[in-house]
């Protein structure tokens, strides 16, 4: 019997493997088996779910549990690769009957899959025919509904006038830090981030006597004044101002709002952006941070209205009162700004660092292919999609240009998926030109060492900068 028990958690487990696979790493690295290509009946080989990535997770997942089964390593990764070719086999026969790419058939989608690893290891582990049959048997059992219910929670079409992609992982995430009955329990959820934070880093800085010295440069908030040249900016926005505010995180440092408050109020600005993040935290209350925001808006004056995107530490519930405080939040959405008839098209996606939120195409739905476009996002990582899209200029912030930064040698850690070259400042991408604001705000620690916080005044100008 527990022979029987450990060929069926082996066969689960290195089946459960290439979906988690695809949780972990979402769109990259995920070269379909098949390449796209057609069979002769013009249906795809296996399908796009299929991935090189899978089957190497699953055959490294397989050698892991090595020990546990009481065989080779290479004996349980041949295995592995044995129900990948069983799952390969099952989506062949699949695509010759027409059914759509993730259908679940049961007995067809488990049987392969099971059948051959399970021979192959009864070989090793002393197992009788007769024992077969309980293997394939349970497995069904739990894997077809398993695989109804995965389905179902990563695939399910999102709901009405939702604005945002639905993933069962951006629930989770959104459970973690904005589900408001779990208030005084999210610190429980968010572990790793109060101890990393609250905990070491804040005692370390404390203990070798920088922890004054940095808070104190927290708040020395520099404007940074930059120019960006375009041939085809129309003719009516040059000279256009644009205030560029990101990364606040408010309620994270005593005297912060007012610092910012006594220096914007002064500038004469078009257009007024704030790219994400209001609150400090990733988790916890969400009205101080919106009561500090409230008295920053009411210091901005802005030609065109302010403009905000959704950071990967704000709740989509957060919507109503920052639009209600004077924002009109751009979740995956565009806006058209006018002067004297010329037109240029403000572009906002959602999160694309925590959530992954973000959807370039759907952003970009109302915009004419000719238009000249800005995009904001929270931070540099949807970059490659926005030039796709030939966005003209990229503004962001997120990693708060490293925040703690070794002189003269750069940012410690950017906290971005995307190339360093985007971490903090200009920089330029294929036709499109990128800033990353430094942010005028802290997270985690309330310090900053050889990176002060920014507010960024950006002039649009027409023509080349060569000129």
């Amino acid at each position: 019997m527990l022979v029987v028990l450990k060929i069926i958690g082996f066969v689960l487990w290195v089946n459960f493997l290439p979906p988690m696979a695809n949780v972990i790493w979402g769109e990259r690295f995920n070269r379909a088996v098949d390449g796209g290509r057609l069979w002769f009946d013009k249906q795809p080989v296996f399908g796009r779910h299929k991935t090189i990535r899978g089957i190497l997770f699953s055959l490294l997942g397989g050698m892991v549990v090595s020990p546990l089964i009481g065989v080779s390593w290479w004996v349980c990764g041949f295995a592995a690769l044995l129900a990948m070719v069983g799952d390969l086999l099952s989506s062949f026969i699949k695509r010759r009957f027409n059914f759509p790419s993730g259908r679940n058939v049961i007995v067809l989608d488990q049987l392969f899959e099971s059948l051959f690893p399970t021979l192959f290891l009864s070989r090793y582990l002393e197992m009788s025919g007769l024992q077969v049959m309980p293997v394939l048997f349970f497995f069904i059992l739990v894997a077809y509904p398993g695989a109804c219910f995965w389905n179902f929670i990563m695939y399910r079409p999102p709901l009405e006038n939702y604005p945002r992609t639905i993933r069962s992982t951006v629930r989770l995430r959104e459970w973690r830090a904005c589900h408001p009955p779990l208030a005084r329990w999210q610190a429980l959820f968010n572990l790793t981030s109060l101890v990393s934070h609250d905990i070491l880093l804040t005692r370390f800085f404390k203990l070798v006597g920088l922890y004054d010295n940095g808070l104190e440069n927290s708040l020395q908030v520099q404007v940074e004044e930059k120019s960006f040249y375009f041939p085809d900016l129309p003719e009516a926005f040059d000279g256009f101002r644009i205030l560029l505010l990101t990364d606040l995180h408010l309620d994270g440092l005593n005297g912060l709002t007012e610092e910012l408050g006594r220096q914007v109020e002064t500038l004469e600005i078009d257009l007024c952006l704030i790219g994400g993040d209001i609150r400090m935290k990733t988790y916890g209350p969400m009205a101080p941070c919106l009561r500090h925001l409230r008295s920053l808006v009411s210091c901005i004056r802005s030609r065109h209205g302010i403009f905000a995107v959704l950071g990967n530490h704000d709740c989509i519930e957060m919507t109503p009162d920052l639009e209600e405080s004077g924002l009109i939040m751009l979740i995956n959405d565009s806006w058209e700004i006018t002067e004297n008839g010329s037109s240029l098209w403000l572009v906002g996606v959602d999160d694309p660092h925590y959530y992954k939120t973000h959807d370039v195409r759907l952003a970009y739905g109302d915009v004419p292919e000719a238009g000249f476009s800005i995009v904001l996002a929270h931070s540099p990582e949807a970059y490659g999609q926005a030039a796709d899209f030939h966005a003209r200029l990229y503004l962001c912030g997120h990693t708060h240009g490293g925040q703690i930064c070794l002189p003269g040698r750069g940012p410690i850690f950017t906290n971005s998926r995307a190339p360093r070259f985007t971490a903090a400042g200009n920089w330029q991408y294929r036709d499109m030109t990128g800033y990353t604001s430094r942010g005028a705000g802290v997270s985690g620690i309330p310090l900053r060492f050889n990176c002060p916080g920014e507010i960024s005044l950006l002039t649009l100008r027409r023509g080349s900068s060569t000129e």
